[in-house]
């Protein structure tokens, strides 16, 4: 299914509902990203994918330029929660970021109302997360070598 918000084409598809071809793209970028551009070596076929939502927008060639996935309140934590947010070096700092986590928020509110929404986020992106309501709940620990710190969004 596809919105749109601000001219962005936003794709949003349950796992069953992704080709083989989109999947792919979506975990290259993954890849690309978090695996290669923050020299991280984990195991990003984690099993959450199956039961989660995922937003991306394309470029007219078919690349993911951004990304996220909405997991289920239980999935992963006791709150619904947002994960592998992501927006490629190609298109980073022109304007993406935030209207990818507005969106995701909204289907977040949309799929599951009165829930809370908890994410693990690079600590460095503390203030990015807290303009969208998050507050940090826990001290920063390590996660693959990079420092988060897990941030709440009460339930609205």
């Amino acid at each position: 299914m596809a919105t749109h918000n601000a001219e962005i084409a936003w794709l949003w598809h349950s796992f069953a509902e992704l080709s083989g071809a989109e999947l792919y793209a979506i975990l290259a970028a993954r890849q690309r990203v978090f695996s290669v551009e923050q020299d991280c070596a984990y195991l990003d076929a984690d099993g959450l994918d199956l039961e989660s939502w995922h937003l991306r927008t394309v470029s007219p060639t078919g690349e993911v330029q951004a990304y996220l996935r909405v997991l289920p309140p239980g999935l992963r934590y006791t709150e619904a929660s947002i994960g592998r947010v992501l927006t490629v070096p190609e298109v980073r700092r022109q304007g993406l970021g935030r209207p990818l986590v507005a969106e995701g928020l909204r289907r977040l509110q949309n799929l599951f109302p009165g829930h809370g929404v908890r994410i693990g986020a690079q600590q460095y992106l503390e203030n990015f997360y807290s303009e969208f309501g998050f507050v940090t709940v826990s001290v920063p620990y390590d996660e693959d070598g990079i420092p988060h710190i897990e941030m709440l969004k009460p339930p609205s």
